[in-house]
């Protein structure tokens, strides 16, 4: 199924000349729900095949489909709505200095996007995923590069969004397949390409990133790489409920394998009785879940890999050792645990400050906050912290102001954080944010929720440009109904303009 050099200039070809076509919101919208409706009636096959090639479970996969065909209809809604083409109109002001011309701006579609699916989410971040969903929104085609663990559940989803098109009066290659790894640098190269969204490893990641960079005209390269997703838990909050912590923390890790890209790695934990607490419970919860599998051999292979090479590091313990299973990619949940000094200054367990995909979380034990904080300095950018609090730090009652110095401290790490809970589950929701400082990804934009779209689109201004010569988006009428900015003051026009939307919106 490796695609040749020769088929992909034909797929980004093909993709690239939909463009046209895909300047009407109006079919891009039915395209997204259309695609939704399809995935769902293909339920029950489309679980089976990727349980069949990933062996994450129908369970699982049943919800991970609920959230790609609710992803989808959200891009949708967008599109009817309008407002992320950003309408702004100034209006000329020759009383200004300098003096205002007319000045009208928007954003448009980048154009062909290359998107590169993830092996642990064959759905929600494969071909029928944010990146397509939110590229179609946009109004760009998309060549998908399948993952290798999944590829005729990536055959199926394609088949699906093309019938989609095709159904809602586009063509089907708004949305083509291709498989290979010669395949994924070659469309990151494509001069026809105008952006890359990518899900995986910093070394995959990155190599592709440093192509797209390459290239006589470098692109947009969202890569979403690699992240730790700290942990810090506070001494009140061990002792007020260290048992409650230490279980969420295992089901956390443990969750689809521990494959997530924001399972907690490294969890900052007091030393002392009530740390203690939380490590019991912590190992009892996470052995407790058996073992499972891994999407594929290599990946169970770099697990153990991971966790014996970070084991034969000085004082680090092994409370919970995974078991080494014969055959199959099955392996079971380890818990590590290491003075928290040990990773304070730069050495060899900063090995323990890089992500190891799969279920392992690594404690480290802290004697003070100005321990934990030395800690949290050097920890590379992440897509998610987490703070658990006692109930006055997150009262902000407390005398120290705790909880407000360790929200200031994991900040400017992370690009979500969050108090109380645990980063597993990234909620579809417009205030959402999945992204981070670099390894976590490449850029500051999200890949999930509303705002994932501006990943593929440009403004452009107008200058004085003649009535006639305007995109309909840009007009004095507002023929298509658009939220904008006029003269620095929002306009919320009614839902349907006076005898509907024009065409080619």
């Amino acid at each position: 199924m490796e695609a040749t050099a020769d088929a992909v200039e034909a797929a980004v070809r093909a993709a690239h000349a939909t463009r046209h076509a895909l300047a009407d919101r109006d079919r891009r919208a039915a395209l997204l729900r259309r695609a939704a409706a399809l995935l769902e009636a293909d339920d029950a096959q489309l679980v089976a095949t990727a349980d069949a090639e990933t062996a994450l479970g129908a369970p699982r996969l049943t919800g991970e489909l609920a959230r790609t065909a609710y992803q989808l209809r959200s891009f949708a809604d967008l599109v009817d709505e309008g407002g992320f083409l950003d309408v702004r109109i100034d209006r000329p002001d020759p009383g200004l200095t300098p003096p205002r011309p007319d000045l009208r701006r928007y954003k448009i579609p980048l154009g062909v996007v290359a998107v590169y699916g993830a092996s642990n989410f064959p759905l929600a971040f494969s071909v029928p995923g944010g990146d397509t969903a939110s590229a179609l929104a946009a109004g760009c085609p998309v060549v998908v590069k399948a993952h290798p663990d999944h590829p005729a559940t990536a055959e199926r989803c394609a088949a699906l969004l093309r019938r989609a098109a095709t159904e809602t009066g586009l063509p089907a290659d708004a949305v083509v397949l291709v498989h290979g790894f010669q395949a994924g640098l070659d469309l990151v190269r494509h001069p026809l390409v105008a952006a890359a969204g990518f899900t995986g490893s910093v070394r995959g990641g990155r190599a592709l990133h440093d192509a797209a960079a390459a290239r006589p005209h470098p692109i947009p390269f969202h890569g979403e790489l690699g992240s730790l997703n700290p942990v810090v838990v506070t001494a009140a909050a061990a002792v007020e409920r260290a048992d409650a912590i230490g279980t969420g923390l295992a089901g956390s890790m443990t969750l689809g394998t521990g494959q997530f890209c924001v399972k907690p790695g490294l969890v900052l934990v007091p030393e002392g009785a009530a740390g203690d607490r939380l490590l019991a419970a912590l190992t009892a919860a996470a052995g407790a879940t058996g073992p499972s599998a891994m999407l594929d051999h290599r990946m169970r292979d770099a697990f153990h890999a991971g966790v014996h090479d970070r084991g034969r590091l000085a004082d680090v313990r092994a409370p919970l050792a995974p078991v080494v299973e014969d055959g199959g990619h099955t392996v079971s949940a380890a818990v590590l645990t290491v003075p928290a000094g040990r990773l304070a200054t730069s050495g060899p367990h900063d090995l323990l400050l890089e992500e190891c995909f799969g279920p392992l979380t690594v404690l480290a034990r802290y004697a003070d906050e100005d321990e934990a904080a030395a800690v949290l300095a050097r920890v590379p950018g992440t897509l998610s912290a987490t703070l658990h609090l006692s109930t006055a730090e997150s009262a902000g009652t407390d005398p120290a102001g705790r909880g407000a110095r360790l929200l200031a401290a994991v900040t400017p790490l992370a690009g979500r954080v969050v108090v109380n809970g645990w980063p597993t589950g990234v909620a579809v929701a417009p205030a959402q944010h999945h992204g981070g400082p670099y390894p976590a990804t490449t850029s500051t934009a999200t890949s999930v929720g509303a705002t994932a779209v501006e990943r593929w689109l440009r403004p452009v201004a107008y200058q004085d440009t003649p009535p006639a010569l305007l995109p309909p988006e840009l007009r004095d009428d507002n023929p298509l109904g658009l939220p904008r900015r006029v003269d620095d003051r929002p306009e919320h026009p009614a839902a349907d303009p006076p005898g509907g939307r024009a065409a080619g919106a």
